[in-house]
């Protein structure tokens, strides 16, 4: 289903395939080693280049959850270099990401299909896997 990589700063997930329905971070191999940010900084990246043929999800979302109520977070999603949300999130323990379907068809290319978040915490932030999901295909 995927491949996870761990470097400083980011987490990188590498589908082999389009896996259907919501996955939770720790179902997708995403580690215990992944989840503290201690610099307040996130940035995960999927890579969708080589999954064959799909379709995405009506409304392809993603949710992450953290151990701490945070007081605001701010949050960039690009697909293929262009920003595709830049939403800021006030006061609490969760961020949900509704992406828009037609918009990710439209900036799909033939080889390279990368989705990056960005993410600023005010403070040390720790991810939980089993409550963090993606939900892109159907």
């Amino acid at each position: 289903m995927s491949n996870v990589e761990l470097n400083q700063g980011e987490i990188k997930v590498k589908f082999i395939e389009p896996k259907k329905g919501k996955i939770s971070f720790s179902n997708l191999g995403i580690t215990k080693e992944a989840t503290s940010l201690k610099n307040g900084l996130l940035r995960l990246v999927f890579d969708f280049e080589g999954i064959g043929k799909h379709s995405y999800f009506q409304v392809p979302t993603i949710e992450i959850f953290y151990k701490e109520n945070m007081a605001e977070t701010h949050w960039v999603c690009e697909f293929n270099g262009e920003t595709i949300l830049d939403k800021l999130d006030h006061h609490g323990h969760s961020t949900v990401m509704l992406l828009n379907r037609k918009v990710l068809s439209n900036l799909e290319q033939h080889h390279e299909n990368c989705l990056i978040v960005h993410a600023e915490f005010p403070q040390v932030a720790n991810l939980d896997l089993e409550k963090s999901s993606i939900n892109f295909f159907k």
